[in-house]
């Protein structure tokens, strides 16, 4: 799937009475050993100030952490993870212990989210050290995986194979891109699976001496929090997993899914163009918005904008982000009139480059992405199969169905070592938190209940009708306020019976384009934060892919 950051909100409403206290886990006690005698044991992470200037504001600590390239050769080559830390205020007797952070991917940068401490409802997060950290391959992290940062230029092939030519094209990038990552990654490549970032967690664990951990994850990160919570039951102590990943079906499945569930968002946000036509003037009813998307897009085919450089597939990865959720709508809408009105494609090439970036290491998310997808599980390697699925999710699911596919073609020729995914299950985990919307595209909101169902002790909260993905601390009282009661006392909405959400709650509210710039901010969600931090929030949001 492609890449999911986090949304960092929060809210300070006070916390309702709907939450049964389900889980009364005291303070974790440390650790100054091994979890298990065979287990790496870090060099401790030596902490000084952190080169990112906003960790630098918010007073963190950075280091890096040493762990082996494979931890069946502890011994062997190492590689280093680069950690920050934002540490408990509250009194050393009312601390809980370390919160990791993971924002989803794979392949999201996670460093500055350590600061997510200050974004937690009621002060809530105060009581612990948050750690976040760059996975291996990742950012700061050494080394950095980077293949062509040049991949995503402009004008590229049109997506949809729509002749034999256009396929051979695309399956000849999509192969050279793997073998560009074999000539990058070499050995690195063998040990990015999902498994391996487990064991980089319990490397984190062990060198901050910590008997259990608590974490936060978004998308791909629930997956990964998913994994450790099974391989290490022991080790959880409260776990918040936000936009679910459905085990059963990673990775190829999980794609031809995502395309079904965008399809639907995208209508929505047709209809919500529609509904606002008197802003955006594209028509007043979602079938004639969509009909002009694709009367556009067909256009650009022969005749590319903004100094041809904004084709057909610019066009589609410029609206993707809003099937992923609702920041931005105006943004994209804005962009949209302005190119069909007035033909000014300025705002489409922005909104494109705002997420698509060229040059040395712009590609690194990407890359690590498929180091981690390709080789968590094996791919089919017949490409009649990858055609035959596509075509059929086509005819359903035309916006993403192609631009998905080859997103992820590299997995076709990839040079790593693939695994076997684990079978996740958590019927030995301490109680968690879940969270999700009911139309979230990228994690289908089927796998919330499914993860629920194999997490047997877990709390579903679903933002009922909602097209957010990884929206929680977006400043909706019902579901922030319970995140703040699960990390301050462990307390969880009552469980319920049957296959459905435990609580349910607004969803991340869509903008009202035609209200004033007051009436917005007095219907916008109240975060509790300073202008600052609020103005921090909106900034993290726009990294959310």
């Amino acid at each position: 799937m492609k890449r999911l950051l986090s949304v960092v909100a929060a809210t300070a409403l006070g916390l309702s009475g709907l939450f049964a206290a389900s889980s009364t886990q005291g303070a974790p006690a440390k650790a100054s050993g091994r979890s298990n005698p065979a287990a790496y044991v870090p060099p401790p992470i030596d902490w000084g100030t952190c080169a990112d200037e906003t960790l630098e504001d918010f007073g963190a600590e950075c280091g890096m952490l040493v762990v082996p390239l494979d931890y069946a050769r502890p011994q062997g080559r190492k590689i280093a993870l680069a950690v920050s830390r934002m540490e408990h205020t509250t009194p050393d007797s009312e601390y809980q212990g370390v919160t990791l952070v993971n924002p989803g991917g794979p392949g999201g940068s996670g460093l500055v989210l350590s600061i997510l401490q200050k974004f937690i409802p009621n002060d809530a997060g105060e009581s612990y050290d948050w750690i976040g950290f760059d996975p291996r391959g990742v950012g700061s992290s050494e080394p950095s995986l980077t293949c062509d940062g040049d991949y995503f230029g402009y004008n590229r092939p049109y997506y949809v194979p729509v002749t034999r030519v256009l396929e051979k094209t695309w399956r000849a990038r999509a192969k050279g891109y793997a073998q560009d990552c074999a000539a990058a990654g070499g050995a690195l490549l063998d040990h990015m699976k999902t498994t391996d970032w487990v064991s980089d967690m319990e490397s984190i664990r062990i060198a901050l001496g910590q008997r259990q951990i608590n974490y936060y994850g978004f998308s791909y990160g629930t997956y990964l929090g998913q994994v450790y919570a099974t391989l290490h039951p022991d080790r959880v102590r409260r776990f918040v997993l936000d936009s679910n990943v459905d085990p059963r079906r990673v990775w190829y499945q999980s794609n031809l899914d995502q395309d079904i569930a965008f399809e639907k968002n995208m209508g929505i946000y047709f209809d919500w163009v529609a509904k606002h036509d008197d802003v955006y003037h594209l028509g007043d009813d979602g079938t004639t918005v969509e009909r002009t998307y694709y009367r556009v897009l067909n256009q650009l085919r022969a005749h590319p904008q903004a100094g041809g450089l904004v084709g057909p597939d610019e066009w589609t990865d410029a609206f993707l982000q809003a099937g992923y959720y609702v920041y931005g709508w105006e943004d994209v809408g804005a962009a949209f009139d302005a190119a069909v009105n007035a033909g000014d494609f300025s705002g489409i090439k922005d909104l494109y480059d705002a997420s698509n970036g060229q040059g040395p290491g712009a590609d690194n998310t990407y890359a690590v992405y498929l180091a981690v997808e390709c080789t968590d599980v094996r791919w089919p390697q017949a490409w009649p199969r990858w055609r035959r699925d596509n075509w059929a999710t086509y005819v359903r699911a035309p916006f993403e169905t192609w631009a998905n596919a080859w997103y992820n073609a590299p997995c076709l020729n990839w040079a790593g070592r693939t695994g076997r995914p684990v079978r996740v299950d958590g019927s030995r985990v301490a109680p968690i938190l879940l969270i999700d919307e009911t139309n979230d595209a990228a994690t289908p909101y089927e796998g919330s209940l499914v993860v629920r169902r194999l997490f047997p002790r877990s709390r579903l909260i679903e933002g009922v009708g909602g097209t957010t993905h990884a929206g929680s601390l977006s400043g909706v009282a019902c579901t922030d306020d319970a995140i703040a009661a699960y990390f301050a006392t462990g307390a969880l909405p009552k469980r319920r019976p049957g296959n459905r959400s435990d609580l349910q709650c607004d969803p991340v509210p869509q903008p009202d384009p035609s209200a004033t710039v007051a009436q917005q901010r007095s219907a916008a969600p109240s975060t509790g934060l300073s202008p600052e931090l609020t103005a921090l929030r909106a900034q993290l949001a726009t990294q959310l892919r």
